[in-house]
């Protein structure tokens, strides 16, 4: 996989069209291994859009890297005393979240993927967006990647003004067709399959995600 650069220290980059941060994440965990770097994943499902608030997305984030220190900090283990969050409590206010985001990340390197922001609920969305320029700001050795559908990118750059670096990826027709070849392969039934059958599929379904492509990033 081509290496993705994640933009200057404190800022950010949003991918559009097809979600690619699950094989960044895995990338940079392969590469920042045995080093002082975090690396923690979010994915918005639609399904669970009103469930899915900016508190328990950064709560999320926040709990992976927690999870890979050897010793909790103090200021961390503090506030949750402070906020008498125990176990089955209620959980840390969004402030709280962001201000133990700010004060671990203000010495770690973090890299931070958030896939499919489209499908966070816009009211989560926005604060969401403001919670990372906090983050950002306190953070200089921190950078987030953001995938999502192009209409996110206007709201991103908004958000967080000066911060963004913006790219579209797509699927190449080769690696489309290879995939194909590749599952077609696999069919336990190749005798339901005829060769006009396998051209027409080679043929119409790359060209189908091609459009669906153009589509998507016209202006």
């Amino acid at each position: 996989m081509r290496r993705i650069s994640l933009g200057k220290e404190g800022r950010g980059l949003v991918l559009t069209n097809h979600n690619v941060s699950s094989l960044v994440a895995d990338r940079l965990c392969d590469q920042t291994r045995g080093q002082n770097t975090a690396v923690a994943y979010f994915y918005f499902d639609f399904a669970a859009r009103e469930e899915q608030s900016a508190a328990s997305m950064l709560g999320s984030l926040l709990k992976q890297i927690v999870r890979g220190m050897e010793v909790i900090p103090e200021e961390i283990s503090r506030a949750f005393r402070e906020e008498g969050m125990g176990i089955g409590g209620p959980g840390p206010r969004l402030p709280v979240i962001v201000k133990m985001l700010q004060g671990i990340t203000s010495s770690l390197r973090l890299f931070v993927c958030i896939d499919a922001l489209d499908e966070c609920a816009t009211v989560h969305r926005d604060k969401l967006l403001n919670s990372l320029k906090l983050i950002l700001e306190k953070s200089p050795h921190t950078r987030i990647l953001i995938t999502g559908r192009p209409h996110i990118l206007g709201e991103s750059e908004k958000r967080l003004a000066g911060r963004v670096v913006s790219m579209s990826v797509g699927p190449r027709k080769d690696d489309v067709i290879g995939y194909l070849r590749a599952r077609l392969g696999e069919d336990e039934t190749p005798e339901a399959m005829d060769e006009s059958l396998e051209a027409d599929i080679l043929e119409k379904i790359p060209e189908n995600m091609s459009e669906m492509c153009a589509e998507s990033i016209a202006p």
